[in-house]
Order: C-alpha cells, then structure tokens, then sequence
C-alpha cells in the first residue's frame, strides 16, 4: 500500500471492538500516550490488564492528573497526596511505563510564584519515574526559566508543536534541557480546527521531515525518544506517525496487515 493511500485507510479494521482496539494498535506501534489518565488516575486493576495485554516492549504515557496540574497548580499537601497515589498506581505497569506527562495550562505563566512552584515541586518526583514537562507560556522558555528540570537526569521538558511557542524557540531552550535529560519526550498537536480524523486533512510533510531529522540527532545522543501524535495534527495520527516511522527508516505496518494478521492477545 502507498503511503497516500495507507493514509486514506481507517486505522482500525472494520468491526474492531472498542475493548481490542489496543491489542490491534500494539500490533503496529511500540508506545501510546493515555490521554484519560488526565481526568483521574487509573484503577490499578485497569493498568495491570493494559501491561497483560500488550506484547514486551511496548510501553504507556500518562498524563499526570489535572488536580495537580490545573486545580492545584503543583503546589500543597493535596497535590503531593495525589502524586505519591499516581505514581504508585504507574509503577504497576513496571517497565511498560515509557514517562508521565505533566501538562500544565496556558494559564501557569512564567512568574515567581510559579516558577517556586516548580522548583519545589520537582524535587519531590520520584527518581524511579520519568517525568515530562509541557509548558504553555512562551516566557518559560526564556534563558533559565527551565532550570528547575534539569534537577535530575528523569525529568525533561516536552517538545511541542503547537501554537503558544514556536518550534526554533523550544528546540533552543530545549537544547539547555536535554543536557541534564536521558530521555525525550515529543508531542504535535495541531490546530483543532478539524472535525473528521479518519484520513491526512493537512499535509505537513515537510514539518515532519525537519522533526525527523531533530529525532535522529537526539538517537544519535542515545537518548530515549518517546514521540506522539495527536488527530488534529494532520487529520489521522496513526498516519502521521507511519510518516515519521519511515523518515526515520523504520518498519511500518500497513493498515491492510493488520486486517490480515490474527489476533495476538
């Protein structure tokens, strides 16, 4: 299949059930960030099941919860209780945990409060845990505003494509970051501005060939990459990451082998 025409494809084969789509996803990916895990942590019987049904090497994301980010701002007794209950239910997932995404709004600006609010709170980050961070007001990334997370070497700052900062100014205050960093952690995200996501709305071929060409130098480091897409970037994620897969020279799995291939769990 082509790769116009793979994007055109709905992901899922027709009649997948909502309770076996990650056992198809994991047939042609290796890692997924848990959007819901934002809401509220996850039962730990819940995470037990995702580690039982996917295949070794395949590892989960998870948004840290919004009562510590949106509601509490990181700061206070009950967001340092809401960490230690979160981070206790992640471990179940042992080494399937790739990081946990701390997602902090547009409305966390880059002021003193805040900036002492995130320098006490990333000192109190479990060092087993890998920890990345999305900031939304451009002023953080200012020379020394990100010095907190370079603290330890499992805490890094999210590279985004997004609207609230430009690529060339993050890659630059990113680049100060990932000294310190053993991991990265990459997110596009796009403009919402699209209503159906079953096929590429919006080509962004050649923003992707620069991203990709970022990617292979930070391998070349030998750091970790975890990398996401979201719907809206292009119209339908799962294309846009076979997009990278093959920039990057890996293998791809066509949508019509996963129709093809029996299931595995």
């Amino acid at each position: 299949m082509t790769p116009a025409a793979a994007a055109r494809a709905v992901f899922y084969p027709r009649g997948t059930r909502a309770d076996r789509m990650l056992d198809v996803y994991a047939r042609a990916f290796d890692t997924v960030e848990v959007d819901s895990t934002f809401y509220a942590a996850p039962a730990g019987q819940t995470l037990d099941a995702w580690a039982a049904r996917t295949p070794d090497g395949f590892t989960f994301s998870l948004k840290l919860p919004q009562e510590i980010t949106h509601e509490q701002r990181l700061r206070g007794p009950r967001a340092a209780a809401a960490l230690e209950d979160f981070c206790a239910r992640a471990r179940r997932l042992g080494p399937k945990l790739a990081a946990v995404l701390v997602q902090l709004p547009p409305q966390f600006e880059a002021t003193a409060e805040n900036a002492r609010a995130l320098a006490d709170f990333v000192p109190r980050l479990p060092a087993d845990i890998r920890f990345a961070f999305e900031l939304r007001d451009p002023f953080w990334f200012e020379e020394d505003s990100l010095a907190p997370l370079t603290a330890r070497p499992g805490v890094t700052l999210a590279l985004v494509e997004g609207r609230w900062v430009t690529r060339e100014r993050a890659w630059r205050a990113a680049a100060r970051v990932l000294e310190a960093a053993d991991f990265a952690y990459l997110r596009w995200m796009g403009e919402r501005d699209l209503t159906r996501f079953d096929a590429v709305q919006r080509d962004m071929d050649a923003n992707l060939d620069l991203w990709s060409r970022a990617v292979g130098r930070l391998e070349e480091r030998r750091l970790r990459v975890y990398a996401y897409f979201s719907n809206f970037y292009e119209g339908h994620a799962p294309a846009s990451a076979n997009k990278l897969k093959r920039l990057l020279g890996r293998p791809v799995v066509e949508p019509d082998e996963l129709e093809r291939q029996p299931s595995l769990f």
